[in-house]
This record gives structure tokens, sequence and C-alpha cells, in this order.
């Protein structure tokens, strides 16, 4: 592993912000991997004293969050998905943007449009008017209610961090964190994402319906008169330093090995499981094994390890892949969900 003191120099110099001391005498250093550690924790815990049931629907958001990758999340209303990404802005203190995904919606609505305005000297011009794309942390409540076009306005944004209008590219917030929700009732009038832009998510994550004690809990956090007051527990000099000490940490070549060896166990091949042969089209890209080893170190690092395990790679395979994996016909009519896909795949793939 890299020296933390030579890895903190490294890492001030790019963010080129001072690296926070803790305990330490006037000019020491700090570990970074220990600040990022307790940055990630702080926003963990932070969110989940506010979304309550969902632990590890949070955890695997922070974990997103700390990789820089943006997340799908599926489940019925009312979960907490809204007040999931609300309470993330406002722990890091970053702007919250909210999209409600309709059919009429258009791209420009995303985005923002050129519109004339006054110049001080009374002559007209044309400016950029931007959308609600542009904030921090955004909410694509529902993605699947709008248009193919509408929807594509997010890919340049979530792979590239801007967004081209006109001749002109403009970038985004840094960072910039995407929550897209699709509610797994009512499909009637929707548009499922097409592949490449399923692709482009990190995590797709499903939110639970809570058990009878959780939803006590629930009951008794939002029917009560106090209500809990969010608190700023990271920035975003933070949160883009735990972002590069995530990418700094160790992984073993046989771990990672693991990790590409899931990735080609999906694709359907004489050497895959035979559930894969039968009832899938296509596997995962290999953005699915790049989630899995960033997931993996930021798992990691959460737990407070400075390396990454067998475990780690396991613990994020479902949320890494199973929007990956596209079934064909005979999986669809057989009910086959990628899920059982998945942990078909680890059985058979030796650690090793």
């Amino acid at each position: 592993m890299r020296d933390p003191l030579r890895l903190g120099r490294t890492l001030a110099s790019e963010q080129r912000q001072p690296i926070h001391v803790r305990g330490h005498g006037a000019g020491a250093l700090a570990d970074p991997v220990l600040d990022a550690r307790d940055t990630a924790g702080r926003i963990r815990d932070e969110v989940g004293r506010q979304v309550v049931a969902q632990t590890d629907l949070v955890e695997c958001v922070v974990i997103a969050l700390l990789c820089g990758g943006h997340c799908l999340v599926e489940g019925t209303p009312g979960l907490g998905k809204t007040l999931l990404v609300r309470t993330l802005g406002r722990a890091l203190g970053l702007t919250f943007s909210r999209i409600q995904f309709t059919p009429d919606l258009m791209p420009t609505d995303i985005i923002g449009t050129n519109i004339f305005g006054m110049d001080g000297d009374g002559t007209r011009s044309l400016r950029f008017e931007t959308g609600p794309l542009f904030a921090g942390v955004l909410l694509a409540d529902e993605i699947n209610r709008a248009t193919p076009k509408t929807q594509s306005a997010l890919l340049e944004a979530m792979e590239e961090g801007q967004a081209t209008v006109g001749n002109r590219a403009i970038p985004l917030p840094d960072p910039f964190f995407v929550l897209a929700t699709q509610n797994p009732l009512e499909m009637e009038g929707t548009y499922p994402l097409p592949e490449v832009q399923l692709d482009r998510f990190f995590f797709k994550l499903t939110a639970g319906f809570p058990d009878h004690d959780d939803l006590m809990r629930i009951l008794v956090a939002t029917t009560a008169g106090a209500q809990v007051e969010t608190n700023c527990v990271a920035n975003a000099n933070a949160l883009l330093t735990a972002r590069a000490v995530v990418r700094e940490l160790p992984i073993a070549s046989y771990v990672r090995d693991y990790a590409a060896r899931l990735v080609l166990a999906t694709q359907p091949s004489r050497t895959s499981p035979r559930i894969v042969r039968q009832f899938v089209s296509h596997g995962a890209s290999p953005r699915g094994a790049q989630s899995l080893v960033l997931a993996a170190k930021a798992r990691a690092l959460l737990d407070g390890r400075y390396n990454v395990s067998f475990a780690d790679i396991r613990a994020i395979a479902a949320p890494s892949l199973r929007h990956r994996i596209k079934r064909n016909l005979a999986g669809e009519v057989a009910g086959v969900t990628t899920d059982q896909i998945v942990e078909a795949v680890l059985a058979h793939t030796r650690e090793e």
C-alpha cells in the first residue's frame, strides 16, 4: 500500500485544498484514508438518521457517491426515495434539484434553453438559462415516464459531466450525482430505459418495504411534532478528496481477476453457468467490472479496511450487475430475474 503521508501530499496538491488535520501537531498531515472514511461515515450516518428502515439502500447510495457514479432506484411510492436525495444534498451542502418526468417533458426542460434578454445598456442578446440539470444532487423522479428523446438528455451529463447546448459544451457542477427512480407499478404509458442508458448507472437498487418494527419507527419519526434537522457534515472538497482516496486504495490482482471473471461469466458462452446460456442474450459490459472494483474499494473504506476482499466483490455484485444483464425471451417467459442470474454466477465463479 502507498505511504499515507505521500498520498496525503498528492491529494492535497491535486485538490489545491488543505487537508484538515485532527489531533496532530501544527503543520502535520492527517491520514487521508482515515479522513475519507470519517467523511463517508458521517454522510452515511446523517442520511440514515432521516431515512428510516433503508440501511442497505443508504449505504449503497453513499458507496456510489464515493465512486462518482449514479443510482437507479426501483421501489413502490412512499419509501423515502425523495427524502433520501434531498437529505444527501443537505448533508453535503450541495444544491438539490428535482425533475418529475412526464410524457410531455422536453430535453430543454431539463438542460435549459437559450433566451433573448436585455443587457445593461439596453441591447438584446442571447443568453443561456440553465435548467434543473445544473445541480449538485439531481432527483430524476419516475424517469421511465418520459420519452426516449427526453431520457437521452441525461446521457451526456451522467457520463461526461457536461451538457451540450448548440455548439457549446457547458460543464456541470462537480460533484454531480443523479438518483433516478422507477415505479414498478402502473407500467402502462412508460418507456423502458434503453440498455445504453441503464449501463450509465453505477448501481440499480431496490427499496424494500419495511417490516413491522421499521414501520413503527417511521410512524414515530414522521407523525410527531418535532422534525429532525439535517446537518451539513461534509462539503464538495471533502467528497472529491474521498473519491480520490477510494481510487488509490489497493486491491490484490487475484481479487481484481475475480471481478473480471464474474463479468465474463455473465456472457452466454460454453463456460458460463447453465442459467446464463439458457436465459441471457447479453451479459454485463466492461462498466460492470469497473463498478465491481470501485464499489468494492468504497465498501472496504467504509468498513475501515485498507484492502479489498472477495466478500466486498460479492456484496456489491447484485447492484452492480443486475441492470447490465439482458434476458432473452425464454428468460422473460420463465420469469427468471437478473438477481437469480447474478446469484448463479456467484455460485459458479470460484475465488482463486
